[in-house]
């Protein structure tokens, strides 16, 4: 099972078209915020399951401010992050993760691609593929095993 993972698409429709043919052998799709919109146009001709969450600039109630998927076996929080502040600090995101059984937690919010572990929860941001702070546009990815072992990486995404 392959999960890509996306957020911060902010409307800039030339990634989302380089973002769509990286994610084309997924499984599953989680946006995590900002510019929820752009769900709609990363949709077409993605045939897995598509899961997302609203950011600070989303207005629409289409979608939940969080979710808790569970996945081949892994629970997995999704959220943006500006509710638990995860510009200055991941303590709260952490307590949230681990308040809730969290295997994986997926947040947005910061445009910085980062992954760690902490207390055997893996935590992972995939920075924002349209405006990154920092070098380089990613996207993320989650690959689960059939023994319910997983991998979590970056794929940088080609020049526009």
């Amino acid at each position: 099972m392959r999960i890509a993972v996306v957020s911060d698409t902010h409307r800039m429709k030339n990634y989302i078209e380089v973002i769509k043919k990286h994610i084309k052998g997924a499984d599953i799709l989680i946006h995590l915020g900002d510019n929820i919109e752009d769900v709609k146009e990363l949709s077409r001709g993605f045939e897995g399951e598509i899961y997302a969450v609203k950011g600070n600039c989303d207005f629409s109630n289409l979608y939940p401010s969080e979710q808790i998927l569970d996945i081949c076996g892994k629970r997995i929080f999704i959220t943006h992050g500006h509710n638990y502040g995860v510009k200055s600090s991941f303590n709260n995101i952490f307590y949230k993760a681990k308040e809730i059984g969290a295997d994986i937690a997926l947040f947005g919010h910061t445009h910085e691609n980062i992954i760690f572990t902490e207390e055997g929860i893996t935590f992972m941001n995939p920075g924002s593929a349209a405006l990154p702070r920092g070098k380089g546009r990613y996207i993320g990815f989650i690959d689960v095993d059939s023994n319910e072992e997983y991998e979590i990486y970056f794929k940088e995404l080609d020049d526009v």
